[in-house]
């Protein structure tokens, strides 16, 4: 097929402006108190759903010193400390930008369910310990997939990355203990609001926002227009 082939088979300006679906009847009068819980809550009937494939991929967002905003999808580990908690490569785009401007959003987007949670706040790396203690329990693949590569950074091949992972295979053959990478770790990041977005029909959604008290350290719960 060729691209103009493709071209003609693609969706016209009309068909993707009248793309649109409606909402159920499902209705978000009140939440707890503890947005943690309430967060909680959602992410257990979330992982339930069958049709969503992991409950706990959440979009981060940062912003680079360059002035450039850079989405990708990383996956939640835990949820503690005041905090949600992910792991990457400290050497990553990622890593870089969040060093210079620790302001972060996240989001969980449970399309299925017509929910969403958006998260705003300040990433912080968690102690080494944390991180070692997580990468013990690592896939031993994902452990050598850590060492293998240099995230973010210029690739000349495919068979550059394998030739590492294989390198690092034979280091630490399956089975034996594989050290955390220097460059390895946590972020935590705590919150100073998280919204809880319900689908609603004629587009009347809900949307529930907890939003922290520097001072006092509380978080009130207010509804906004949708």
């Amino acid at each position: 097929m060729t691209l103009d082939t493709a071209m003609d088979n693609s969706l016209t300006r009309a068909e993707i402006s009248a793309m649109r679906r409606s909402y159920g009847e499902a209705g978000l009068e009140t939440l707890p108190a503890d947005p943690f819980a309430a967060f909680m809550s959602w992410l257990t009937e979330a992982r339930a759903n069958p049709v969503i494939v992991e409950a706990n991929a959440m979009v981060l967002s940062t912003l680079g010193g360059d002035g450039d905003i850079s989405t990708r999808t990383v996956l939640l580990k835990d949820v503690s400390e005041g905090g949600f908690t992910f792991f990457t490569n400290y050497s990553s785009r990622k890593s870089h930008a969040m060093e210079i401007n620790p302001q972060v959003t996240l989001l969980f987007p449970w399309y299925p369910m017509e929910r969403q949670v958006s998260i705003s706040g300040t990433a912080e790396k968690i102690a080494q310990s944390e991180s070692a203690e997580y990468f013990a329990t690592r896939p031993w693949a994902s452990q050598i997939g850590a060492w293998a590569s240099h995230q973010s950074a210029p690739l000349a091949s495919r068979e550059e990355l394998e030739q590492r992972w294989q390198g690092a295979a034979e280091k630490w053959p399956e089975g034996t203990e594989v050290p955390l990478p220097p460059y390895w770790g946590g972020y935590r990041v705590m919150p100073k609001n998280i919204e809880f977005w319900q689908g609603r029909y004629s587009r009347l959604h809900d949307r529930l926002r907890y939003e922290l008290d520097a001072t006092t350290n509380n978080w009130a719960l207010n509804r906004y227009y949708p």
